[in-house]
């Protein structure tokens, strides 16, 4: 039978490694937010009819700035141009429009998003709310759910080990966008929240199914077999079933990146690697630091 548990501080060593290069980004550099966070106007235009291409970054320019708005970011593609501005009106809107008409035959506004910088700071805050209760609540299930454990074992320190586990998974992600953030502009709105939350679930989902194969195993093994022999033991039974089931949501997500549309292909993306990591964590994550966790508590038992 492999022997998972004999690399316990490897799994752990190369965890903590992956979130370095994240977590030094998102020291230096942060997240990349988008106006679902900070507030203001985002303009898109399509300008694949206009004749005249190498006039339009002018005056398109000249349109914003006739009507007293400053244009903080210009974003020029094949066959479209993204302005971003601070929080302006719909009948400001209609005004630049007006003028961009006249200058320009053939532009078409493709769509207009405006969101005051109160709904920014609000929408941040309810990130973090929700991170913080999903956090308390899955502890909280965890240690109820799994409080008939044979003594002197945790239910508590099952909990923890897989709030730990998730929260990695969280960090990772995190810090992988805020890397694509300053390389590739990639922003983070909140279909990127939504993706969090959904990888919290499937992270500690897969942990579950661990920990609750570890809590029979147990009651079933021989008194002579070790805490690291019966996770050992649960984990390579349940290896197949996790290893399957993330597979089958891993290659439905990358044919949906692939063959989905551009709106969504971001979203796609947070999924797979954060479903990708709590397949990981699940297994060489949580059971490790629960294992060494455990360990530890017994032999200062036995110390004393």
């Amino acid at each position: 039978m492999w022997n998972v548990m004999k690399y316990k501080r490897i799994y752990l060593i190369f965890s903590g490694a992956v979130l370095v290069p994240g977590i030094i980004s998102l020291i230096f550099f942060g997240l990349n937010l988008s106006i679902d966070f900070t507030g203001g106007s985002v303009f898109v235009y399509d300008v694949s009819q206009v004749e005249m291409r190498d006039q339009v970054e002018t005056k398109v320019r000249h349109a914003f700035s006739q009507k007293n708005v400053e244009v903080n970011e210009f974003v020029a593609g094949e066959n479209f141009i993204e302005v971003r501005t601070h929080t302006i009106e719909s009948q400001e809107n209609d005004e630049i429009n007006e003028i961009l008409v006249t200058n320009l035959q053939n532009i078409d506004q493709k769509s207009f998003e405006t969101v005051g910088p109160s709904m920014g700071r609000e929408a941040t805050l309810n990130a973090f709310k929700a991170l913080g209760m999903a956090s308390f609540g899955i502890m909280l299930y965890i240690a109820y759910a799994f409080r008939n454990i044979p003594k002197p074992y945790s239910s508590v320190r099952f909990g923890v080990s897989a709030i730990i586990a998730m929260l990695h998974d969280a960090v990772l992600l995190v810090g992988i966008f805020s890397i694509l953030g300053r390389v590739s502009g990639v922003e983070v709105d909140s279909l990127f929240i939504t993706a969090v939350l959904t990888v919290i679930g499937f992270s500690i989902h897969d942990s579950i199914v661990v920990f609750d194969r570890i809590r029979e195993n147990l009651k079933k093994m021989p008194n002579s077999w070790n805490f690291d022999q019966v996770v050992n033991f649960s984990i390579v039974e349940t290896l197949n079933r996790s290893f399957a089931t993330s597979l089958t949501v891993l290659i439905t997500l990358l044919s949906l990146y692939i063959l989905g549309g551009q709106s969504i292909k971001f979203f796609v993306l947070a999924l797979l690697i954060g479903i990708l990591s709590g397949a990981y964590s699940s297994i060489f994550t949580a059971s490790p630091i629960l294992v060494m966790w455990e360990d530890r508590i017994l032999e200062n038992k036995k110390k004393e």
